[in-house]
């Protein structure tokens, strides 16, 4: 096996890192191993408060980034330790890192990272700072995964959609003909967890069922959904410098007296509505919703999602071979192979970049 590759992934749900060892040697990718590692309370509270303007934020930035980094290399370390290789077997690893700015349209997006001290940690050369390029070339810088997506998940005789919920939620669509679009549809877990957080306790709403036994508040989903970006026609793409607890509380502010049930319950419409409004112009010759990341395992998001979906089959990634947490980092591992193998990791249809472009810095061991 000469085509080993690691990737890693910290999205915007905060929760933790989860990596995947890859071999691309074969038509159909095989994950070797996988390896999730939980961020502390206290690190994920430092990301979402570098999510913000806050002093001393470079000095901040920089040490989390350290501390990201020495998260890796545990997740790295497991990986490897889950087979006979050793490092000289890995040709490279692509770390994604933490976004906590994505402004596209002021011509930068921001990964905290250190992928030389990464480097050095675990002796594998690092596959970083993937977004930049596209960003340069006038592109959005994300959604990057749709054409991994086309490439593990596309059929040959209809259309594929692919969502995935992580903090944002991202949709791909994958026609038949081989080709791939693709864009952020809105908040995905972010102001789900948040609430629940707030509220409970809870770092997440287990199975959705809090929200599940809440009412919808009409007025308050009429609110969320007047957000301009959702009317927005793609090449688009979003953040937490969006979708903030501070954009949340403005939107809250004539709702002080609701149950926080129902909030929860309104919330999780929100973020399905938002898929839903994505998807619905791409449905001809489509028949399936295949769903990744965190809030696939959101019951009763997968059930919002079904009902405003009714002629698709909505399904998990885990039904069509790779399970839900295993399917950002496996991109990040296939767009390492890109980049070592000088092969574009954009698609400007998606992004809206000037043209193709090979992305990323490699770091050598």
């Amino acid at each position: 096996m000469d085509d080993l590759y690691i990737g890693l992934m910290s999205g915007t749900s905060l929760d933790g890192a989860d990596g995947v060892l890859v071999d691309f040697s074969e038509p159909k990718l095989r994950v070797l191993a996988s390896a999730t590692l939980a961020f502390s309370s206290g690190f994920r509270t430092e990301l979402l408060a570098l999510n913000s303007p806050s002093s001393n934020e470079l000095h901040r930035a920089a040490l989390v980034a350290n501390q990201l980094a020495e998260v890796y290399a545990v997740v790295v370390a497991s990986l490897v330790e889950q087979t006979t290789l050793t490092a000289k077997d890995i040709q490279a690893i692509g770390a994604h890192g933490q976004t906590v700015r994505h402004q596209p349209a002021q011509g930068y997006t921001a990964q905290l990272n250190n992928p030389a001290l990464l480097a050095e940690r675990t002796g594998i050369d690092v596959v970083a700072d993937f977004r930049s390029r596209d960003v340069a070339a006038g592109g959005q810088g994300a959604p990057l995964v749709p054409a991994f997506h086309q490439s593990v998940f596309g059929q040959h005789d209809e259309t594929t959609l692919v969502l995935n919920i992580g903090g944002i939620s991202n949709l791909s669509i994958l026609p038949a003909n081989g080709s791939a679009v693709g864009f952020d549809c809105g908040p995905g877990n972010a102001l789900i967890d948040a609430w629940c957080l707030q509220h409970t306790g809870q770092h997440f709403d287990e199975g959705g069922q809090w929200a599940a036994s809440g009412k919808l508040i009409p007025a308050l989903l009429d609110s969320l959904l007047d957000e301009p970006y959702l009317a927005m026609l793609p090449p688009k793409s979003t953040g937490r410098d969006l979708f903030s607890l501070t954009w949340l509380a403005a939107k809250l502010a004539p709702f002080t007296t609701q149950r926080p049930v129902d909030v929860q319950n309104t919330l999780t419409e929100f973020t399905a509505r938002a898929c839903i409004a994505g998807a619905s112009s791409y449905l001809n010759n489509c028949k399936e919703l295949i769903v990744c990341g965190g809030g696939a395992f959101n019951l009763h998001l997968l059930q919002r999602l079904q009902a405003g979906l009714r002629f698709l089959k909505v399904v998990t990634s885990s039904a069509r071979g790779l399970p839900p947490l295993q399917v950002e980092a496996a991109a990040f591992a296939w767009l390492a192979r890109q980049t070592v193998k000088r092969l574009p990791g954009n698609l400007p249809s998606v992004t809206g970049a000037a043209g193709l472009r090979v992305l990323g810095a490699i770091y050598p061991a």
